[in-house]
Formats: structure tokens, sequence, C-alpha cells
């Protein structure tokens, strides 16, 4: 009898696992952080009878003022944070013709789009930029009007320092895929409201499904409320590893039209980039 009782208890711990571990990889892939007070998770649906203590949920943070404001602020150095292991090995990419005439192909079918209103201001929809050969990607906020003007993202002020960072970095500019949370340009340059992100989103979640990048890197606040849901500020983001889809780490630093207007920030987004650089198993060129 105790062999069957041992076998059951096995069997029922390792449901248990499974159940725990689920849950753990929705909330990774979804930006969310701790659980709620008070509430019996995933983790605890499937108990046995001896009752384990459950993990202190992580208390939410305060919510900071966006950066991308035009009032000046004073940036503290957040020294970076290791990357979470991704929950399951990367997905293996397409072949690099086939690649290129997906994302084409995607490219063309937004060119139509009217699932939000900005689509009633546009000259035309911005896609990306790039090969993305490097495996190295890029998420800014949404274009701007030499974006709207020229059909691609971050070509303008923003999008040059943009450049000196990948090259710096050791990066040729084509090399790298940049591309933005929404395609089209909000009116005045203001920042998109959730339900425009929200009807954008799909196209960008495919882009990212194509290309498969090693590392994702999200420029501002507005990018990684894109991609994870999330209102914290990024003063408070910047510098800490975050998974998308529970596998592709994402490092969220300061946009480049912040740096405009605070050269001294530049030093915390090079440490930033410096961690990328790590995580990818390379080292920045001697300058």
């Amino acid at each position: 009898m105790s062999r069957i009782a041992d076998a059951d208890a096995a069997r029922e711990l390792a449901e248990l696992t499974a159940a725990v571990r689920t849950h753990v990889e929705w909330l990774v892939s979804s930006g969310a952080s701790g659980t709620p007070r008070g509430e019996r998770g995933v983790a605890n649906a499937r108990a046995p009878e001896q009752t384990h203590a459950e993990p202190k949920p992580v208390e939410p943070v305060r919510l900071e003022q966006d950066a991308r404001a035009d009032v000046p602020v004073t940036v503290a150095p957040v020294a970076p944070v290791a990357p979470v292991a991704p929950s399951s090995a990367p997905e293996p990419r397409l072949d690099e013709a086939d690649r290129q005439h997906k994302l084409e192909l995607l490219a063309e079918s937004i060119k139509p789009c009217t699932r939000c209103a900005l689509h009633a201001g546009r000259t035309q929809t911005v896609f990306a930029r790039g090969t993305g050969s490097s495996r190295l990607c890029f998420v800014g906020e949404g274009p701007g009007a030499d974006e709207d003007a020229q059909g691609f993202p971050f070509v303008g002020k923003a999008g040059q320092l943009l450049d000196r960072m990948i090259e710096a970095m050791g990066f040729s500019r084509d090399d790298v895929y940049v591309c933005n949370i929404v395609k089209c340009r909000p009116p005045n340059n203001r920042k998109p409201e959730p339900e425009e992100m929200a009807a954008c989103m799909p196209y960008l979640k495919e882009q990212l499904e194509l290309l498969a990048p090693e590392v994702i890197v999200a420029l501002g606040a507005t990018a990684v409320q894109g991609l994870f849901g999330t209102t914290e500020g990024i003063t408070r983001l910047r510098g800490r590893w975050k998974l998308y889809a529970g596998r592709i780490p994402v490092m969220p630093t300061f946009h480049p039209a912040f740096l405009l207007r605070n050269p001294a920030a530049k030093r915390e987004v090079w440490d930033d980039l410096q961690a990328v650089l790590r995580q990818m198993g390379r080292q920045a060129p001697k300058r």
C-alpha cells in the first residue's frame, strides 16, 4: 500500500508542479509581477492535503512620470538585472528568404489598415526598417512627421541618435530590425491611446514571430506598455530584463527622443545596451 500511496503522491506533485509552471509562464509572458493578495491562484488549485507557504507577492511599484515628457528629470542609475531564463527553447527561425518575403507581405497587408482612428491622418503606414539579420530588434512608440513622410521608422533626429547607438554596439544599421508599437503617426506626435495600441499589436506580434529576434530593446515607456501592458514609468523599468512571450529577453531603456532633451541619461542607456551585448555573447568595439 505504501508504494501505491507514494505513486499517488508523486503523480499529484507532478500535476501541481505543471500547474504552477503554466501559471508562472502566463504571468511572465503577460508582463505581470506577483500575484493578487488574498486570492488563491492556479498553484493551489490541486494542492495536496499538506499545505505549503505561498510565495510572498511582489508589492506593486509606484507609478512615475513618463520619461517622454518635456519636463527635464534627474535620472538615477539602475543596475541591470540578469535576464530570466526563457521557459522554452527559442522557436526555429524561418529561412532568410522566406522570412523576408513573409515580412514584405505583412507590410503590404497593413497599408490599407483602418483598424483605428490614426489611419485618418496618416500619409502612409510605417512598417519597419532593417533586415534583422543580427537577431537584434528595437521597438519604439510610433512614427513622427519625418517617418510619416518617408515611410520608415526612426529617420529623424531621434533616429540619427539611434543609428549612432547601433553603431557603437558594433552593428550595421541595416542588420538591426527597427519597428514601432503603432504603424501610423498620432496627431501632433502624441502618445498612442490604449485602443490604438491594441488595434496595432497583432501586426507587431506577427512581425516578432517572423523575425524571432534573440533580444528586443524597448525604447521608452510606450514600447514597454505595448509589449507587456504595464503602466510603470520607464525610470523604474529601464535596465531590468523582462521576457516577451515567455522566451525573448527584453531590455527596456530610454527613447532616443528623451536623450536629445536629457543628454546626461546617455550613460544609463549605454549601460543597458552593454547588457544587451552580454546577453548576445558580444562585446562593444573599442572606441
